[in-house]
């Protein structure tokens, strides 16, 4: 009898669009002892009707998704991360995909965050955690969801911060692909105001060449009247790699020790 209070319970939450709740939540309102919401809460999530990606944070699995083994991570992040008391916001691969960029999109789901947050799991898919000194200062958009809304940052701040976490992205190559999908929605003027954010000159630098290469010529000139005030050094195109037979590009201060190849 137990199990099934509590499963009418959960189905309740899920009827009024609700599919994440706490552990302390099930103890107060399921109807059931505390003993007996405790086990019923193993139950359900060994039965595959819930799922933990932290601990006594519990999301509910609908029949839909039960072979996914969670429901999108973009209906609970929100009520996740405020749980957590941790400022946020959707970036990197998983914003560009929103913003329209569908490049070879990976089975994770990338959050920017003010400090480090160990990965997590949601059935399928990987929550990884990218933790950025800007995180509460980036421009961000309130995104809706099926159970509410999530903060995404815009294509502006995503397109640089897909430079600066370049090995997030996978590679620079994959990093120019993207810009070039989302391109046609960036805004010269919300661009600069994203690079002063960062403040991060040899990445703009980066991102001025790859602008340059994908033909983006306003975009391109608003980051270079920017960075040429504020560029000091040659940067390497490429960090870590060799720097032997590199040329250099004097318009962005880039020493190219490897072609960018833009895939279509």
């Amino acid at each position: 009898m137990a199990s099934a209070s509590f499963e009418s319970w959960i189905d309740g939450l899920q009827s009024r669009g609700r599919y994440s709740f706490l552990r302390a939540e099930a103890l107060r309102d399921s109807g059931l002892s505390a003993q007996a919401a405790s086990k019923a809460l193993q139950r359900a999530v060994k039965n595959g009707r819930l799922i933990q990606p932290k601990e006594c944070f519990n999301v509910i699995v609908p029949l839909e998704y039960r072979a996914a083994g969670a429901p999108p991570v973009s209906w609970f992040i929100h009520d996740l991360m405020a749980t957590m008391k941790v400022p946020y916001y959707v970036g990197l691969l998983s914003a560009a995909a929103l913003h329209g960029a569908s490049h070879q999109q990976p089975q994770v789901f990338q959050v920017l965050t003010e400090k480090q947050v160990r990965p997590m799991k949601a059935g399928r898919t990987r929550i990884a955690f990218y933790a950025s000194k800007y995180a509460l200062k980036m421009a961000v958009m309130e995104m809706k969801t099926p159970t509410g809304t999530m903060r995404v940052s815009t294509p502006e701040a995503t397109t640089i911060d897909l430079v600066r976490f370049v090995k997030a992205a996978g590679h620079l190559d994959h990093v120019a692909s993207v810009i070039g999908e989302m391109a046609p929605s960036l805004d010269p003027k919300r661009l600069v105001a994203a690079l002063k954010v960062a403040n991060d000159i040899p990445n703009a630098q980066r991102l001025g060449y790859i602008l340059d290469l994908l033909r983006r010529r306003s975009l391109a000139e608003a980051v270079g009247h920017w960075v040429e005030r504020r560029v000091k050094r040659f940067q390497l195109l490429r960090p870590g790699r060799p720097v032997e037979d590199a040329r250099e590009n004097k318009k962005w201060h880039l020493l190219i020790n490897g072609p960018v190849e833009v895939e279509q």
